[in-house]
Parts: C-alpha cells; structure tokens; sequence
C-alpha cells in the first residue's frame, strides 16, 4: 500500500521566503524547504497496482503552464484542537482547472470523489494542543505574507512515509504541464 497524493512542489527560492515566516510559535513543527508543497489531490492508501492506474491517468493530464502566488496565513482547526498552521494561495483559474483535472483523473483511475471543500494551502508547521492566543499572535505578525509569482510547470505524484520526524515525501511521478 501506497499513501499517495498529487502536489505542486514549493520553488527552492519560494521556501526560502516562506523560511522567515517559520518562527515565533513555541512547539511549532515546521516543515522544512524540502517537505512545502501545495496538494492538489488526496488519494490516500492505494494498492501498487491502483497506483499504477493513476499513474496513467495522470501521464494523460494536458493543461497549460501557470503561474502562483502565496498570500496570507491561516490554521485548521479551531482552540485546542487547531493542528496545522499554513500560508495561503492566491486565487488562480491555472490552479483550479489542474485541481479538477487530477479530480477527474483519480475518478478514472476508481477512486471515489473527493467531496471535501478545497482550500490550496502551504502547510508550514504542525501544532499540537497550542496556545490559542500565540496562534493568533503568529497569525497576526504574519498575515501580510505575499510571495512573488513564481512558474508551475510540473506537478507530481508523492508517497507519504511516516517517520518518528514526521511525514517524509518521495516523488513517484513527475508530470509536466503541456
């Protein structure tokens, strides 16, 4: 069994920035340069044989390149229970149309849809049980985040491995935009 997921890879000089922004919330686990990425698609636990399916659905996508900006900050989860804080993405049709294009390409591959409201993110760190007023402080300090428009001429498929540090990813297929 495979954990898969469908994602844009965070540029080299995009995470650097985003770096900055990485500090100033006490048990923070960042994510580091390698980890950011923008999800297009949860798959979840799939058979080696499903993921070859995908895989092939996936080769087929043809969209035309695009760029990306990130803007703003947030968290999910509300209290105690916030988990995740992240930088936001800047509205984007180039974004949206991929989105649905690896929707539909894990449709054709079997998998059910995904019925979850879609928010593109930036995931900079998991938080367990935090100070709700630190949370907003940090969100406060950083809401102005903005990133330079940066190229997206690739997505990928990655696994997800847990590790004792958190999740480690492995890009399983590459796939350029066409």
């Amino acid at each position: 069994m495979l954990r898969l997921f469908t994602a844009i890879a965070i540029p080299w000089d995009i995470a650097q920035g985003l770096a900055e922004h990485q500090t100033g919330l006490n048990g923070a686990r960042w994510r580091s340069a390698e980890q950011l990425h923008i999800t297009l698609r949860f798959l979840g636990d799939l058979p080696e044989n499903r993921a070859g399916d995908l895989d092939a659905e996936l080769s087929a996508i043809t969209a035309a390149p695009f760029d990306l900006e990130l803007a703003g900050v947030g968290h999910f989860g509300e209290a105690a229970d916030i988990h995740a804080i992240w930088a936001g993405v800047a509205e984007s049709a180039g974004l949206a149309r991929l989105r649905n294009r690896c929707e539909s390409a894990a449709r054709r591959a079997g998998l059910a849809a995904d019925t979850r409201a879609y928010r593109p993110h930036v995931t900079l760190a998991y938080l367990k049980r935090p100070d709700l007023g630190a949370v907003m402080d940090w969100e406060a300090a950083n809401n102005l985040l903005h990133s330079p428009a940066f190229p997206v001429k690739r997505f990928g498929l990655y696994s997800s491995h847990r590790t004792t540090d958190g999740s480690e990813y492995r890009l399983e297929g590459d796939y350029p935009l066409r």
